[in-house]
Order: structure tokens, then sequence, then C-alpha cells
């Protein structure tokens, strides 16, 4: 049993303009689904264009129908296509930067690339919301940070106690 409760909603959003031309396959989706799946999570798609708007009404659109975790997948780095974080920061309420920085540091371990991911995570609500790379090792790198966290951030935002 992972602890996540009973119908835990996720929504997992992917930022790529080429896998939303269908010029290839949303791979860190794909697996993030598969990962959020298995640990309990009912989970939502939303593929998108790097496009700050869409992305930014995507996040919110989940926060309002009171999805708990929103993870977002591509568009952390730095080329000018960039700009989940900026797409996420409008939304987002309360900052959460220690699970970013521990995101970038277990990644780090792996590839120096993780250092230059500008991800953020925090809270919306009753929402979790993270930026994960686009990478399928950023998102496993994510995915293995966030496991042994994620029912304790859900108690938390559900009201539990410390």
């Amino acid at each position: 049993m992972s602890g996540i409760p009973a119908g835990a909603r996720a929504v997992v959003v992917t930022a790529s303009t080429r896998a939303s031309q269908g010029v290839y396959d949303d791979v860190s989706g794909d697996l993030l689904d598969g990962a959020l799946t298995d640990l309990g999570f009912e989970v939502a798609r939303v593929l998108l264009p790097d496009d700050r708007d869409k992305l930014t009404n995507a996040i919110a659109t989940a926060v309002e129908l009171k999805a708990d975790l929103v993870v977002t997948t591509g568009g952390t780095g730095m080329s000018p296509t960039d700009i989940t974080p900026e797409a996420t920061a409008p939304v987002i309420t309360r900052p959460v930067p220690g699970i970013a920085e521990a995101i970038r540091a277990y990644g780090a371990a792996s590839t120096p690339y993780a250092v230059m991911s500008r991800g953020l995570a925090g809270v919306a609500g009753t929402t979790f919301i993270v930026n994960l790379p686009g990478s399928k090792g950023g998102a496993k790198d994510g995915i293995a940070v966030l496991t042994p966290l994620l029912p304790h951030i859900l108690s938390q935002l559900r009201g539990g106690d410390h």
C-alpha cells in the first residue's frame, strides 16, 4: 500500500510542442502516468505545446477542479521555449523550494545537467504542483524523490497533523 488516499487525483501536464504535434511520443508523460497510477492516483493527462498561457490555464484549471497533484513535465530547461516555471509561478500561492532542490540534487548524482532544471514546486489551495524535466531520466528522478513524500504531502494538504 502506497499511503495515497483512495480517490486521489493527479494531472500530468506535458509541455512539448513537438510531442503535441505528434513528432514524437510523450515518453515522460507516459512514465509519470504509469508511476502515479501504480501509486494509486487517478490520473488525467494534458499534452500542450510550449505556450505559457495554455500551460498556466491547464495548471490553474486542475487546481480549480481540486486535483490533489499536478505534475508538469518538460519546459524546465534554458532554451528560449522552456517556459514551464514561468507558467507555473502565477498559480503557486505557497512555494516549496526544498522539493525542487531535492529533485535537482537527486538527479545530479547521475548527470550534472540536472542542476540546470529551473523547475518549481509549491501549493495552490489544496493542490501540490511540481515541475519535472521532460527527459525520461528527469521524470524518473522526480518520481523517485516524490514517491516517499506524496502521502505526507497529501495528508498535510487535507489538514493532517505534522
